[in-house]
């Protein structure tokens, strides 16, 4: 039966997918959860939280427990098998052609993310146990806060404490310390986070801002919306998207709440905001810099900025 619903899911359309999910797998399915064409999921237990998307082309074939936390994402072409768990925590990503094998639990914190082409091993033997050859099983767990960029190799057994960043192409066959640096072959501490971690001031955090919107408006606006006609300031960009006027306004750390822009007749502004104390009114489009916050909408530049900061910042608001 299983089997039969892993090649179903495989070829529905993903509109479909949770319903099936949930109705004959007993799978407890969050709000606007998602699973792209030709990916299917089977598990003992399947948990997808808010916004969990498993993208097209990912297969994962558990005979434990499957958890994806709420704003967590699997990307495409990703492979995710084995006898045991595995546990995704929320605001996590596992990128493209990644290969999880979970014959022990393999656990994710929170806010952690494995880059392209990954692999986790919680077993490996080929050559003979009872000839002399070694074994190991051991479950693999990853902090809160780690960032594995792309191709690292994961052993069984290791565990990657909270705050970490290997680097690309690393082999992590020992446990890593929280708080540390880590590359190579096999994998070493390098140095530790805080020595390569800016500190960061509301003036230091407006400065970082302007930078966001100077490139949003490069890569986004101009290379994948096309947009040509771009009114330009440190702190705004003014623009027209399908016939509507749009600005994109960073109200600063130093700007009163008085003084906060108000759109003209016929625009719409989007503010990406670093004051910590202000709520707006929730007719606004607000993107929140210092909580990470961001509100449900359908507008689209909202939600390309949104993406954008996500993609290339590392800044995934909280819906």
């Amino acid at each position: 039966m299983r089997t039969l619903l892993f090649g179903l899911l495989f070829v529905l359309p993903p509109f479909l997918k949770p319903w099936v999910l949930r109705r004959f797998c007993g799978a407890r399915v969050g709000k606007r959860a998602s699973i792209g064409w030709f990916a299917s999921i089977s598990a003992r237990e399947i948990e997808l939280g808010d916004y969990a998307a498993v993208r097209a082309a990912t297969l994962i074939r558990l005979d434990g427990a499957f958890r994806l936390g709420r704003q967590s994402e699997i990307s495409n072409f990703c492979l995710i098998y084995g006898a045991s768990d595995l546990e995704i925590g929320d605001q996590c990503y596992i990128g493209p052609q990644c290969l999880l094998n979970c014959d022990e639990p393999v656990r994710m914190g929170y806010y952690s993310a494995l880059g392209p082409r990954t692999m986790v091993f919680t077993h490996g033997s080929f050559l003979p146990f009872t000839q002399g050859y070694w074994v190991k099983l051991a479950g693999v767990t990853i902090g809160s806060h780690v960032w594995c960029a792309a191709g690292v190799f994961l052993h069984p057994g290791v565990e990657i404490g909270d705050e970490c960043f290997v680097n690309s192409r690393s082999v992590v066959a020992q446990s890593i310390p929280p708080g540390s640096v880590v590359e190579g072959n096999p994998a070493r501490v390098v140095q530790p986070m805080e020595a390569v971690r800016r500190k960061m001031s509301p003036r230091r955090v407006d400065a970082a801002l302007q930078q966001v919107l100077r490139d949003f408006a490069r890569v986004t606006l101009e290379r994948e919306m096309g947009i040509t006609t771009i009114e330009r300031s440190a702190n705004r960009l003014a623009f027209v998207w399908e016939g509507r006027r749009y600005a994109v306004i960073i109200v600063s750390s130093t700007l009163a709440e008085e003084a906060i822009p108000t759109a003209a007749p016929g625009e719409r502004i989007v503010y990406l905001a670093n004051l910590p104390a202000h709520r707006p009114h929730p007719s606004l489009l607000w993107l929140d810099a210092v909580h990470l916050h961001a509100q449900e909408t359908d507008d689209p530049v909202y939600e390309a900025l949104r993406i954008f900061m996500q993609r290339y910042y590392g800044m995934r608001f909280t819906l």
